[in-house]
This record gives C-alpha cells, structure tokens and sequence, in this order.
C-alpha cells in the first residue's frame, strides 16, 4: 500500500468530502487539516473517513468529535490503526445501513458482486425497511448507494443505463465486517481450521459463508437460516439446514446434488425465502410440493442437463415470489374461474410482488397472465413452436399490458420464417420499457420505427442475429430519443445505414458485430455530441475504415474523446495500419 505525503491526503480528503469542485470551509479547515493528517498517509482511510463527513453534517463539533476520535488511536501499529479507523466509520453508519454493509463479508475475497444477487439476499434476509410507495428492491439500491457515496463499497461496472451491474469491497473493510459479524453472531464465515474444529460451536449460527466443501462439519450447524456456498469442489450433497431461509449455492459455479438430494427434499424447507442453485435434476417437474414453500421470494434455479426444461405449476399461487430466473422454465396456463367452477376454493392470486420472470419457453401473454403479473419489471422470453405461433396464441399484442415493464429479452428459434413474421409482427411494446433484446424475429427495418423508436424511455436496444432483414436501414426524425447504447448483431442482410447527426440525441454506445455485408458507418453518426465508443467486431473492412474516418474527423474538430475497437478475424496488415492510441484493433 502507498502512503500519501500531508498535502496529497488533504487533496484526497477534500475531493472526497467536498466533490472536487467543492473547497472546504475556512471554519473546517484546520479541523480537517487534522483529521487527514492523523489517517498517516493511508488512502482508504481517508476516502472512508471523508465519506463519513461527506455524509453526515458539516459542523465544527461533528469534525471534532471524529478528529478527537482519530487522535485516540494516533500511536496504534499501522494495520490496527486502519482498521480501527475503518470501524470509526462503520459505527457512526445509521442502523438500517449496519446489516447490509456487514453482509459484504459473506462473499469472497477480492469477488465481484453481482447488484441483483446482493439486493435479492439483502430481501430475503429482512434487511430493509419499506419506504412509503417504493418496493423494497428500489429502497436497496438507495441503500446501496449510500454505502458506495461513504466508500465503504466499490461500484465495479456500470450498465448501460447507468445502473450499477457489480460491485466489490476492499480487502481490509471485509475483514472489518467479517470482525464485527462475528463477535456480534451476525453470522460466520466457516474455513477450514474452523469447521474442523470441534472446540467451535456451529450449532447456533444463523449465517453461514463457507468456500469448502466439510459437510461431516457442517451438519452440527443444522439451525442456520442462511446457507452461502462458494468455490466448492465437487457437488453438495443433502445438509439438514430445516430452518434455512436463504441457500445459495450461485456464487461461484457450485453445483447442486439433486439425486442425492431431491426436489421433494429442498420443498420442505418450508421457511426458504431465497432458493439460488446450479443443480443436476433426474426430474425438470417441480414437484406440486413446491407450493409448500408460501414465503418463497426468489427462485434461481440454473440447469446442468440441457435437454430438459424446468415446469412449475404452482406459480400462480406462490404469492411472494420476487424473482423467477431459470435457465429454460415452461409455464402452464393459470387457473381461472371458469376452470374450477365447482371449486369454492377457488383463489384468483395476482402476482403483485413478481418483478423478474425469465426464461420462459413460449409463453403465452394472453390477458389472465397480464393480470396476475401487474408489476413485472424484467420479462425474459423465447418461442419455439410454430404451431401453437399460427394460431395467434401467444398474444404478444399484450404486452404492451405490462405497463412496468422495463426490462424485455425476446427470441425466436425456430426456422420457418413466414410464421416468424407474423408472430414477431404481433408485438406491441410497453411505453415503460427501457431496454429490449430482440432476436430472430425477421422484421424488415422498415416496421423498427413505429414498433420501436417511438418508445419514450428506450436506452438500450439488442439487435441479435435476423431480429431485421433487408439490405437498408433508414431512421427518421423524433424516433429513439433516450437511446445510449445500440448494439446490432448477426443481422446479415444490412448494408446501409441512411441517418442524421440528431437522430440519435442521447447515443454514447454503438456496437456492430457480424455484420459482413455492412458498408460503412454513416458519417453523422460520429457528429452525435454524446458518443463515447464504437465496437465493431468481425464486420467488413470498408466498415472500420469507415469508423476511422468518423475517428479522424472528430480529432480535426478537437473531440479527443471518441474510442473505437476492433477486433477482425485474422491478421490484416492493411487494417492494422489504421490502428492509433484511440482507435484500437485485435485479432481472434
């Protein structure tokens, strides 16, 4: 670790508590001053220390209070000094924020975090306080949020969109909350010295992080409520965790034993709320036990056995369900009244909480299923069979039902191409969606515009291989207004692009892939004012000539800023030429 001189680490301090527009107040300033002097050069430390003030309020007896605090431990050895500096902060963190910054040491070192995974664990375990007309998945974020503006964690990649995808948490802070977690019960992270350990009690903890594979050892743990494996080799067989809320074997590639250890047998696990697994199933038929699991919030099931589809017909009563993401999942028609007319039973459950729900194999959007799913907000779709697509019986027009639907994948797999047409043809979008990923659906680029680019809030769209046909592509004024990153793939019959410099207001990404007939990228494209990078990957060589004309000419305008990259099939020694600090090129 590199240490800062006194004037480095009163720059630092100052940019991460004031913004590095922001000067510190004349009042603060010898406080301050201090403050990132008694951090002894450590980085982490004064990022964490300057996102607690940067945080909390800006009053002299508040910098007081911390500096007074920082001086106590002044004489400490260096790696004491940080992490009681590092606990400084965790203790001045507001209570909701405690547990879920303290679930960061669950997972392994130096490992990225999924958002999605980490907001869905914080759900289950009961983490988050609602907030008045917000889900709990948005009060997540916010909190997430919060902890990333105190440095407490990392954001790692961004989405397009500009939401955060991963995130990771410095090594020392792990240990920090791996220490508190432990000595508060908070829960443990099993290694090998302790699971083999007999002197250590495991039969209490509620939270268990393991990365090996001791199951003799861990059926003392048999009253943990949350089960988080990792970096296992080998498959987990059957654990006794009855009370278990929360098992997930997704982190790092661990795979489910489901011979050993059944279906039937997970359906017991009646308090599960979080059920994440790569599993090895003899049966795809989740049993009609399932409908046991009534506090059942999130089902990631990822399958091993290719061949088989996972059915779940108990869907439409699991009432809580959050998120349904499986690798391929077939879904029966929900019951209605007019089935069970002699069934006083009879209980229509609307899905109220279902936000997620992918990948469901020829799912049919009729209009019971737009109403028992109100509120999905990411929908993951592909269709196979033609017969069923000749009818109309999918009922695509309906999408447009789910009015918060954001988030929409959907494919067409199979070959006959006028039945595509037709189907794809059907699909009515949603004004709430903000990203589409649409492939093998054979529309001609004429119809993109009035299914498309009139949709308000769109910022990411997915052309995959012949989701448009047609050898040119026209784009009219006032289409595709919020769109930031658009990506076309395998969509082999395009060869022109006819558009202008404001037809894309809002464009920072492009990406062409496979795209061998494609002549050239249209010049306006670069005068976009918000373009930051194009991919082109495997496409002609008049296209990246094209790209490093827009790259030339854009440099004579003084925009330093546009990155291109490419990546060609083989060696081209005359495309290789092209390269420059800015216009990078690799080959397979």
């Amino acid at each position: 670790m590199s240490f800062l001189d006194e004037d480095r680490s009163w720059n630092l301090f100052c940019n991460t508590v004031f913004g590095e527009e922001g000067r510190c107040p004349l009042e603060l300033e010898v406080i301050g001053k201090k403050i990132a002097k008694n951090c002894k050069g450590l980085p982490l430390s004064i990022v964490v220390i300057g996102g607690l003030l940067g945080k909390s309020n800006q009053t002299r007896g508040h910098w007081q209070y911390i500096a007074d605090n920082l001086n106590s431990i002044v004489n400490v050895e260096d790696s004491e000094r940080c992490l009681k500096t590092l606990r400084l902060s965790y203790n001045q963190l507001p209570v909701h924020l405690k547990p879920c910054f303290l679930y960061m040491g669950i997972f392994p070192e130096d490992y990225k975090i999924c958002v999605s995974t980490l907001i869905r664990l914080w759900v289950a375990e009961g983490f988050l306080k609602p907030i008045s007309g917000k889900c709990l998945e948005v009060a997540a974020n916010e909190y997430l949020k919060d902890l990333i503006d105190r440095n407490l964690i990392l954001a790692h990649k961004l989405e397009y969109d500009g939401n955060i995808k991963y995130c990771i948490i410095h090594d020392l802070l792990r240990d920090l909350c791996i220490k508190e977690a432990t000595k508060g019960k908070f829960f443990r992270v099993a290694e090998t010295h302790s699971l083999l350990n007999t002197g250590e009690s495991w039969h209490t903890q509620r939270r268990i992080g393991t990365p090996r594979a001791f199951h003799d050892a861990m059926q003392s743990a048999s009253l943990a409520r949350s089960l988080i494996l990792y970096s296992l080799k080998g498959v987990v067989p059957a654990l006794p965790f009855r009370f278990c809320r929360v098992f997930n074997l997704g982190v790092c590639g661990v795979i489910f034993d489901c011979v050993a250890y059944s279906l039937e047998d997970i359906c017991q696990l009646v308090n599960l709320r979080h059920l994440d697994i790569e599993a090895k199933f003899p049966s795809s038929v989740f049993p009609s036990s399932v409908y046991h699991l009534w506090n059942l919030q999130t089902l990631v099931v990822r399958r091993m056995n290719l061949e088989n589809i996972f059915v779940l017909f108990d869907i439409w009563r699991m009432s809580q369900l959050r998120h349904v993401d499986c690798t391929i999942l077939l879904l029966p028609d929900p019951p209605t009244s007019s089935t069970h007319m002699d069934d006083d039973e009879f209980d229509f459950v609307v899905l109220k909480n279902l936000q997620t729900l992918k990948t469901v194999r020829n799912f049919k959007c009729g209009e019971e299923e737009a109403k028992r799913i109100p509120n999905i907000k990411k929908l993951k779709i592909c269709y196979d069979d033609t017969k069923e697509s000749a009818t109309g019986a999918y009922c695509l027009n309906n999408l447009c039902r789910l009015r918060k639907l954001e988030s929409l994948f959907c494919c067409f797999g199979f070959d006959d191409e006028p039945s595509l047409s037709e189907l794809a043809r059907s699909l009515v979008f949603p004004h709430s969606l903000k990203k589409l990923t649409l492939g093998g659906s054979y529309l001609q680029w004429e119809e993109m515009g009035t299914k498309i680019g009139s949709l308000p809030h769109l910022q990411v769209l997915k052309l995959l291989r012949n989701s448009f046909i047609g050898a040119e592509w026209e784009t009219v004024e006032g289409q595709f207004q919020s769109l930031k990153y658009l990506r076309i793939h395998d969509c082999k019959d395009l060869e022109y692009w006819r558009t202008e410099n404001t037809h894309f207001p809002c464009l920072e990404h492009l990406v062409l892939r496979d795209l061998s007939n494609f002549k050239e990228i249209p010049s306006e494209i670069g005068d976009t004012p918000t373009l930051k990078s194009i991919e082109l990957k495997y496409c002609s060589d008049s296209a990246i000539v094209s790209a490093k004309e827009i790259v030339n000419e854009q440099e004579g305008l003084g925009n330093e800023g546009l990155q291109v990259r490419v990546v060609v099939y083989k060696k081209n020694e005359a495309v290789l030429s092209l390269a420059s600090h800015n216009f990078i090129i690799g080959h397979r």
